[in-house]
């Protein structure tokens, strides 16, 4: 069956896609003339460079093509020296080489290093390819008995005749020098075997490949246009494999014929039915116009079929001349016609279980991906990648050999490595299922590719059918007595291991359980139930299908219909109902009659429905605009006739994939508006939706490329606007409007003549240049202009003469010179008369000069006009000029000076009393401003002096964090799927899992010291193995010998010591200092596993009372909803120093129970009249927790608050018709704003309660910083009359009294955490403190360090820098809390001073030292004294022997026994062995290894190797 598609549009997913997400690219110097793929890199060649980079771009070598110089015959002393194009890029990986050949005189070949590209292995001037550029090579690597051959094929050069070129169309070269003839030789054991063409000069090549014993190539004889297939089988030679030659036509595409082949694909791994190689082929008309100009088709070219065993009339062994006459060639048709479009161009394959996969090049410069089931349906096109503009891709893609999730394709001069599938963004099985894609799988917690699952047999893919909608699908049956009713549900999901993964089914109503004992067991994919057909009411039955796969539930709510219930107008909608239902549809009745098994989806059997309803069928005659970008159109013109009960507009691609719909308006019967969204490029159909659900009418519409602005002509305007401004760029019809980004409105714009324009809007008060981004407007997308447009100040006209040349008025204008190249065109200036007439003054030129410009332009016919002045205009600015004046006369002059003096006296005389005025109200505001400065300073100082350390009353149970999440957050403080997967879920802790063959190698392997030394050194080596793998690595490492704490001990020292014998480390002072190692991770790691037991009995306490402490002080003052700045904090960065007064307050709160106003007892909540409604409901919440031990069991975001005001009570919201608005920024709401007054009732229900409706949070909004403010007002000009508190005059320095307060009111906290940490003389160090400063001492003595202060250092590298100041500023990952940005900002401060008294360095601190430092200053001296005391302290404690601390770490592996999933950390470590397995070999080379080791690690990786072979295949 052929499977059309007119267009690539599938709207929905067009959202889903991220085009930037994943993928990388790397753009060259030219064009991409032919690439390929290697083990390791990329090679690219463009006409004048070959080009080699790593897997993901990085690393680029350059080769400049060579000019290959040959001797001139006709003169003899002199040379020819011809430039090199590549025809011909082949990685030969098993010999490690790079066979290079092109175009020179007489052909050229060149061997390279294929790992270094500027290492030549040998060269020689061979014809291999095509001489002339214009034709056709291939060249690729065949096995044939045991020796590797070159195919090559290529035409007879039809121009450098003086060249020793062969009259071969197909030949085997050979490929190494030590085949028989030596290296390129074609000469087989006894003779020079080849294939020759009748019509060999008019043949294109356009693949070749070799799969199993058969070799195939595919080319085009464009005199015939016909595809022809070349078909060989791989013998023990030469002479056999190319004699066994046979070959057919290959047609496309039944009635619709497509006579050329663009690219093709074959199909890798096991075949069709019957084990066919399955081979894929993009082939044209050669009609760009046409919407199916270009079909992709799968055929069978397998050597067991019938359809090769024939003559080969155009090709012949050896010479055609002395062959037999011409036979008849086979015609060879397509299994099935998968995909149609109009610009296909390339076409890669993958097979991946079940399915084919299509990556599908365009020339609209588009990479779509089509996935199709065994039975040849093509499921729904995706857009993986387009371009904003039509870059057509190459005819070539490929697979990244290594990792098989990653497409190479090449646009123009750009590469772009392209992701197969984002499995990783889907976050449930139901996402991971609707995103239908054969890559993506749900994995027991994630949505993951089938190797990266840890546990293969429990991948659950989508269902092998291409048509499902839904991951549920069932149907309902009565039996033929009436009594009972079969419920049927199916699961549409493929299962990697059936049986090891359990599935059930429970069918519940609201009874409880429904079905008859006498129902069947379920069977995967289906279960059914079967209940009395007496409980099926008429209304309906409400079920839930609870449905259990291996680890994953599944909720499903159903509701049955009686069938013959569901009656009326036999629309499409009824019959939609129908089979929703359950049902099944025919006749135009809906009835009880069981769906066959292969039925057709709903949508297929309902378009055929008829409306019951009289509505007349609208017809289609135009859309305009019909061609548009991808980003879709805004008021889109629908004509037509029938239109007035049109409700949508459909637009969708062939299939019915993911079809979008418009609404319409401005409905005349014969036109309508609406918008057409955006898709991908492409043709699309359109459609008018009726009221009975029908879509009728006819219309196609297009998808072209993205608009773009590459220039503006002039880059220059006034600031009154309307010059006309031209656009260049492409695409620029698809334009709907400019945008500046100095003004909101969306301008209009005109094109006419493939040109572009529009007017420049106003700029106001502006004195001097200016810059404004230009955007295009294009649906709903802004896209920018390469360059901006400079606004200047309105030209400025000064005066003008006016000479008269007889009849004619000459007029001269002058102007100040500016940069803004004004024309002719731009100006018009009229003459006005007496009567205040205008008079056209006709332009004539612009003479130009450094400092004055001269406009001259003519008034004709003025022999009677008298002009008093004239008026200019340029785009929107107008001026009016008077004509130079003469000179004033004595006499006036005499006149005008006793009233200038009279004026000026009267100047002086209101000035002067004007002064005194404001002279005596500055006064009184600055008396105003001291008196509220005194006020703040007295507050200060009050706050100091009778601040008290009362603020912990009950902070009931410590909200700890067991031990393998604190551990993680640890590990992997940037969380992701690999923390998630290292920790085993709750139940599977006391549960020991064995692992797999491989993993049980690996960890034997890094068991091995000199193994796991040798892989940590390799992997630092490499320049692209980074800080934060590092740190992965460790983490890995850390969690995979876990149970083996005392080795990992031993390989933590082994790596410290050679990190100190490193030549980087010739300052001692600075190691430890940073994390730039795996060792120095893996330090950090072991702490935090050793002290885990001395945080949790001793310093938890502590630090979370200081938390909690610092949390209530913070409460006690305003905190700023919007920025979260408080007035009471530690920190200078997050001071409310602009807050206003505020009163605190108590409030009464009451608790709804039930439905029926009934209220709890009232809770007293202490809460400030500035607080928003936001923060009053977080303050009844942690009031509520503090006095009952436990949360409220209502969340914030489903809470709603009301205040009782005159018995009744008025819900109180953050924002809403009554909020301040100052410009377009709105103030929350706060106690203050709805005068609740101290002692209120505050009345607290959850969103659950039927008279509420769900409100979201403002702070979802992601403006929501500019959006709204609270205490900090916006930059924005008011009326100070209205609220004149907030004008005052706010003095950050005054208010730095709040940080001092704040300090006291928590220091108690804070000293009794310090002193907790280092200990006093009573206490006993932790076990691992003293074991790792006794090794640092050790370590010091044996490097002959004499220096106490470098020991100090190492010290307090190793444990405050890296693991309590850790602790200190993220308390979050001790408790269950959440860390706010307040309160980080304070534990930061805390933190500062905390390693300030580690420091040896002394510091004079003076006025101009940050807060932070300042707030602790007299404090750090006692605090060094008490460190030196502690560190003095553990020295002189005894030492701990290796078998007291081996027993430690023994007893701390054993305690947290089966927490950490040690399989998964291994298969991660595995990746990195696999990645730089040749290095770590090396390694082990390096340091001796002995041959056991290496052969382990080789069968390791042999192991691991055949688990990811098992999960493709």
């Amino acid at each position: 069956m052929t499977y059309e598609m007119r267009a690539v549009f599938w709207g929905v997913l067009l959202a889903c896609v991220d085009w930037g997400r994943g993928q990388e690219n790397h753009t060259f110097d030219g064009d991409v003339r032919d690439f390929a793929i290697g083990d390791r890199s990329v090679y690219v060649v463009t006409d004048d460079r070959l080009y080699q980079l790593n897997h993901d771009f990085t690393n680029v070598i350059k080769r400049d093509n060579p000019n290959v110089v040959y001797p001139n015959q006709e003169a003899p002393l002199s040379n020819e020296t011809y430039l090199f194009k590549v025809n011909i890029l082949l990685p030969f990986i098993e010999n490690k080489t790079l066979i290079i050949c092109g175009t020179t005189k007489c052909g050229y070949c060149e061997i390279l290093d294929l790992n270094e590209i500027s290492n030549s292995v040998y060269s020689e001037d061979i014809e291999m390819g095509s001489l002339d550029p214009g034709d056709s090579t291939i060249g690729f690597i065949v096995d044939v008995g045991t020796n590797s051959y070159i195919m090559t094929g290529r035409l007879q050069s039809r121009v450098h005749n003086g060249c020793a070129n062969s009259d071969e169309l197909l030949v085997l070269r050979n490929a190494l020098e030590g085949q028989n003839g030596g290296i390129f030789s074609e000469t087989g054991e006894d003779a020079t075997p080849y294939i020759d063409a009748r019509q060999k000069e008019k043949i294109q090549f356009v693949d070749g490949f070799q799969s199993n014993s058969h070799i195939y190539v595919f080319l085009n004889v464009p005199k015939e246009r016909q595809v022809r297939l070349i078909w060989f089988k791989s013998e023990n030679n030469k002479v056999s494999t190319l004699s066994s030659l046979k070959s057919a036509t290959l047609k496309c595409c039944g009635n619709m014929e497509r006579r050329e082949l663009l690219s093709s694909s074959v199909i890798q791994g096991p075949g069709g039915l019957h084990g066919q190689v399955l081979w894929a082929g993009v082939f044209t008309a050669g009609n760009t116009s046409d919407p199916i100009n270009t079909m992709l088709a799968i055929y069978n070219i397998s050597s067991t079929g019938p359809h090769l065993e024939n003559d080969k009339p155009d090709f012949c062994y050896k010479d055609c001349a002395m062959s037999s006459t011409k036979g008849t060639t086979l015609n060879l048709q397509p299994e099935a016609v998968v995909f149609q479009y109009s610009s296909m161009t390339s076409v890669l394959a993958v097979r991946h279980n079940s399915w084919l996969v299509f990556f599908i090049g365009t020339g609209d410069g588009q990479l779509i991906k089509l996935a199709v089931d065994k039975a040849y349906k093509p499921a729904c096109p995706r857009v993986l990648y387009k371009s904003d503009d039509d870059r057509r891709v190459f005819p070539k893609m490929h697979l990244d050999p290594v990792d098989r999730k990653h497409v190479y394709m090449a646009l123009r001069n750009q590469m772009i490595r392209v992701p197969v599938a984002q499995c990783s963004e889907h976050k449930s099985l139901k996402d991971c299922w609707s995103a239908q894609d054969p890559f993506c799988g749900w994995c027991e917690s994630r949505c993951s590719f089938q190797d990266d699952c840890l546990q293969p047999s429990a991948w659950i893919a989508i269902s092998e059918d291409s048509q499902q909608q839904n991951i549920v699908s069932y149907q309902v049956e009565k039996s033929s007595s009436g009594e009972k009713i079969t419920l049927t549900v199916k699961v549409h999901l493929t299962l990697n291991g059936t049986g090891s993964l359990t599935f059930a089914c429970n069918f519940l109503n609201r009874s409880g359980h429904m079905c008859d004992r006498t129902s069947p067991a379920p069977a995967f994919p289906r279960c059914s139930c079967l209940f009395s057909s007496d409980q099926l009411p008429a209304g309906g039955l409400n079920v839930t299908v609870k449905i259990r796969v291996g680890k994953q539930n599944l909720a499903e709510k159903l509701m049955l219909t009686n069938c013959l219930d569901i009656t009326g107008p036999p629309t499409s909608a009824l019959c939609s109902q129908c089979m929703t239902a359950g049902c099944s549809w025919s006749n135009d009745a809906c009835s009880w009659t069981p769906r066959s098994a292969n039925s057709d989806p709903i949508q297929d059997v309902c378009r055929l429905s008829q409306s019951g309803l009289n509505y007349s069928e609208p017809v289609i005659f135009s859309i305009v605009p019909s061609v548009l970008s991808f980003h879709g159109r805004n008021h889109a013109l629908m004509n037509g006739e029938n239109l007035d009960h049109v409700t949508k507009v459909r637009i969708q691609g062939h299939m019915n994939c993911s079809l979008k719909e418009s609404p319409v308006w401005n409905h005349t019967g014969s036109s309508l508006t609406f918008h057409i969204p955006g898709g991908d490029k492409g043709s699309v159909s359109v459609c008018a939706v009726l009221p009975d659900g029908r879509c009728l009418g006819k219309a196609t519409v297009t998808y072209g490329s993205s608009p773009s602005c590459t220039g503006l002509i002039p880059s220059s305007t006034w600031a009154s606007g309307k010059r006309k401004i031209k656009v260049q760029g492409f695409h620029l019809e698809f334009v709907e409007g400019v945008v500046h980004d100095h003004t909101p409105q969306t301008i209009h714009t005109n094109y006419s003549s493939e040109s572009l324009w529009y007017h420049t809007p106003l700029f106001e008060h502006i004195n001097q240049a200016v810059t404004s981004t230009v955007s295009l407007r294009v649906a709903n997308q802004t896209l920018a202009c390469s360059s901006q447009l400079t606004y200047h100040p309105d030209p400025e006209f000064t005066s003008y003469t006016a000479i008269k040349t007889g009849n004619d008025l000459r007029v001269t204008i002058e102007k100040r010179a500016d940069k803004l190249n004004i024309t002719t065109e731009e100006i018009l200036v009229f003459g006005v008369q007496e009567e205040n007439q205008d008079v056209e003054c006709v332009m004539d030129t612009i003479e130009t000069s450094n400092e004055t410009d001269s406009v001259i332009c003519e008034i004709k016919n003025t022999h009677n006009a008298n002009i008093n002045s004239l008026r200019i205009r340029v785009g929107n600015f107008t001026k009016t000029l008077l004509p130079k004046q003469a000179a004033p006369s004595l006499l006036i002059i005499l006149v005008l000076i006793p009233i200038i003096i009279v004026v000026i006296v009267g100047a002086v005389w209101y000035s002067y009393n004007k002064q005194r005025k404001m002279a005596a109200q500055m006064n009184k505001q600055l008396e105003l401003l001291e008196c509220d400065i005194r006020n703040d300073i007295r507050q200060g100082f009050v706050d100091m002096q009778t601040e008290k350390c009362d603020l912990i009353e009950n902070v009931g149970a410590i909200p700890f964090l067991d031990y393998k999440h604190f551990a993680s957050r640890i590990f992997f403080p940037d969380g992701g799927p690999v923390m998630t997967s290292c920790i085993k879920d709750i139940g599977q802790d006391a549960v020991k899992v064995q692992p797999d063959k491989s993993c049980q190698a690996l960890s034997r392997l890094i068991r091995d010291q000199v193994f796991l030394t040798s892989f940590v050194h390799a992997l630092e080596e490499q320049k692209n193995f980074n800080v934060k793998e590092k740190c992965a690595v460790a983490s890995l490492l850390t969690v995979s010998l876990h149970g083996d704490l005392p080795y990992l001990t031993q390989v933590m020292e082994e790596l410290l010591r050679a990190l100190m014998d490193q030549p980087s480390n010739s300052q001692p002072k600075l190691m430890l200092r940073r994390t730039e190692s795996i060792v120095e991770k893996l330090l950090t790691n072991w702490m935090s596993i050793c002290l885990y037991g001395f945080l949790r009995e001793s310093v938890g306490q502590p630090l979370f009372l200081l938390v909690c402490a610092l949390t209530q002080q913070m409460s006690k003052g305003p905190v700023d909803s919007v920025t979260e700045k408080a007035l009471y904090t530690l920190n200078e960065d997050w001071l409310l120093w602009q807050a206003q007064d505020f009163s605190p307050m108590r409030l009464q709160v009451l608790f709804a129970v039930g439905t029926d106003g009934e209220v709890s007892e009232p809770l007293e909540v202490n809460a400030l009249d500035c607080d928003t409604v936001e923060q009053v409901k977080e303050k009844i919440l942690l009031a509520f927790k503090t006095k009952f031990g436990f949360p409220y069991n209502t969340p914030l975001q489903q809470m709603h608050i009301e205040y009782e005001k005159n018995g009744r009570f008025v819900p109180l919201k953050e924002v809403d018709a009554s909020s301040e608005v100052l410009g377009e920024v709105t103030m929350l709401n706060t106690l203050k704003h709805y005068k609740v007054p101290d002692g209120a009732s505050i009345k607290v229900l959850s969103k659950t309660h039927p008279s509420l409706s769900p409100q979201s949070s403002l702070k979802d909004d992601q403006n929501y910083s500019t959006k709204y403010f609270h205490l900090i007002d916006p930059d924005i000009d008011q009326d100070q009359k209205k609220n004149p508190e907030r004008k005052k005059l706010k003095l950050k320095e005054v208010y730095l009294t709040k940080l001092l307060s704040t300090k006291v009111a928590v220091h108690s906290f804070v000293e009794n955490l310090f002193r907790t940490i280092w200990g006093t003389p009573n206490l006993k160090t932790p076990p691992a403190i003293k074991y790792f400063f006794d090794f640092l001492d050790a370590q010091g003595e044996s490097k002959r360090i004499s220096d106490p202060d470098v020991l100090h250092i190492w010290k307090t590298n190793s444990l405050p820098l890296r693991f309590w100041v850790n602790i200190l500023k993220n308390p979050q990952f001790v408790f269950d809390m959440e860390k706010t940005p307040p309160l980080d900002g304070c534990l930061s401060v805390i933190a500062q001073a905390f390693m300030d008294s580690f420091s040896l360095a002394e510091k004079q601190l003076g006025k101009h030292d940050p807060t932070n430092k300042l707030l602790y200053a007299k404090d750090i001296s006692q605090y060094k004294q008490e460190v030196r005391a502690y560190y003095k302290q553990v020295r002189d404690q005894p030492p701990i022997s290796s078998s007291e601390f081996k027993e430690f770490l023994h007893e701390e592996s054993k305690k947290h026994e089966n927490e950490f999933n040690e399989s998964a950390a291994l298969w991660e470590l595995n990746k990195y062995m696999q990645r730089y397995f040749n290095e770590i070999k090396l390694k082990l080379d390096q340091n001796g290894a002995p041959v056991e080791l290496k052969e382990q690690l080789q069968h390791v990786k042999s192991l691991f190797d055949s688990l990811k072979s098992c999960s493709w295949n």
